[in-house]
């Protein structure tokens, strides 16, 4: 009896969070007018601003010059690139130092000497540095529109915001069967889930194409370099004291980038993102948000991988136990329920593949479609063991960068795949 009360009450528990989870991923979809409400608003040609764009890269020589390259191609009149290096990284160095003797009037170098590096700790170093009225993070591999500067002007001048997230997409879906589930995870998140965070006054910023008004990033102290979700953390502070965040979304403003090369890469990245919210919510800065349903949101939206992780190994164990042992029937059916919530969460995913090619003019074949399907369990004993590994690193004080390398499979588009 207690057995089938505790299958039970946890396959009530999977499947509200589950369509939770999905009906907050359909945020976008949910009205034409929704829609349309997250893309940038069309620049009427002020320019009012002036941006500091922070460059962070380490070990980053194969793709660091073709971004800076990009990033000098903005038709914004006013702005700066900041290329943060390590002392103890002479390749990265001498691309960035290259660059900058091309245009010194664009281009500055500076130099970390943090004995441990991380990310956190490069755009500190910088941020004394920055001259603009606004600091932009990019990242070393980072494809950027140079259009997007100019919307980006006008979404702070229209709507008064201290924060402006802009859209991040990887792109290159065909390079294997978890680059597609990676790239689709980046469209649902970008494209709809954040928006709703920004609407409910809570939101986790993304780690590049962020731009933050620059007297308030330094009233917040910058971005806490113990951290190793270093964005999550900041967006989580600034929602606290009650900034205002803006997101926007648009196919061709998004900045486009890479999945990691391999398995291993996956899986330390997403173990250093978990570790890292498990860090954001253990320092409780969320407790500070003025309503409980914003508390609420905070709560779940950080232990959100852990949570994904759990159902990826729990609803295979809840279908055993309904075929396998001898439980009432009610039980039985209520263990389908997160099975059930699973399939619908399928559809919406091929749905959303044929929205995501369409969008960037990618051509998404059957054989797509099949590898998104069959890689969906495999994907979750991913994440499963990505969160465990985290949770590992977290009790064992282990929070040294897993640094995830790039070699600009995105720069390419292979449409014909």
């Amino acid at each position: 009896m207690l057995i089938s009360v505790s299958v039970a009450a946890i396959s009530l528990a999977l499947f509200w969070m589950a369509a939770f989870t999905l009906w907050w991923q359909m945020h976008a979809w949910r009205t034409p007018e929704t829609l349309a409400a997250t893309r940038f608003e069309r620049p009427d040609g002020d320019q009012g601003l002036s941006f500091s764009l922070l460059l962070p890269a380490r070990h980053e020589q194969a793709v660091l010059e073709h971004t800076v390259d990009r990033l000098l191609e903005s038709r914004h009149q006013d702005f700066e690139i900041i290329v943060i290096v390590g002392h103890d990284d002479p390749g990265t160095a001498e691309v960035a130092d290259r660059a900058a003797a091309r245009d010194p009037g664009r281009v500055r170098v500076v130099v970390d000497t943090h004995e441990a590096k991380n990310k956190p700790k490069a755009l500190n170093t910088a941020l004394p540095y920055c001259r603009g009225d606004v600091v932009g993070v990019f990242d070393a591999e980072d494809q950027v529109h140079p259009d997007l500067l100019a919307h980006v002007d006008h979404a702070f001048g229209a709507t008064r915001a201290d924060v402006v997230q802009g859209g991040v997409q990887l792109i290159n879906f065909h390079s294997s069967w978890y680059s597609l589930r990676n790239c689709l995870e980046y469209f649902f998140w970008f494209r709809s889930r954040l928006h709703l965070h920004a609407a409910k006054g809570f939101i986790p910023l993304g780690g590049n194409t962020v731009f933050v008004r620059t007297d308030v990033l330094r009233e917040a102290g910058g971005w806490d370099q113990d951290c190793l979700a270093e964005d999550c953390d900041l967006g989580v502070r600034l929602s606290s004291v009650g900034k205002k965040v803006v997101v926007a979304y648009d196919a061709d403003m998004v900045t486009r980038e890479e999945t990691p090369g391999t398995l291993l890469s996956l899986l330390k990245q997403r173990t250093r993102w978990n570790q890292g919210f498990l860090q954001v919510y253990r320092k409780k800065d969320w407790k500070q948000l003025p309503t409980l349903g914003q508390r609420m949101l905070a709560r779940y939206t950080l232990m959100t991988p852990f949570m994904q992780a759990f159902t990826g190994v729990i609803i295979p164990l809840n279908v055993a136990i309904a075929l396998f042992l001898d439980v009432p029937i009610g039980v039985a059916v209520i263990t389908f329920l997160p099975l059930l919530t699973a399939m619908v969460t399928f559809v919406f995913e091929i749905v959303g593949l044929h929205d995501f090619g369409r969008q960037y003019g990618l051509r998404v074949r059957l054989v797509h479609y099949l590898k998104l399907i069959a890689g969906g369990p495999f994907y979750q004993v991913l994440l499963a063991g990505a969160a465990v590994r985290a949770v590992w690193r977290e009790q064992r004080g282990r929070n040294e960068w897993e640094l995830t390398s790039h070699v600009g499979a995105h720069l390419v588009r292979e449409e014909a795949r």
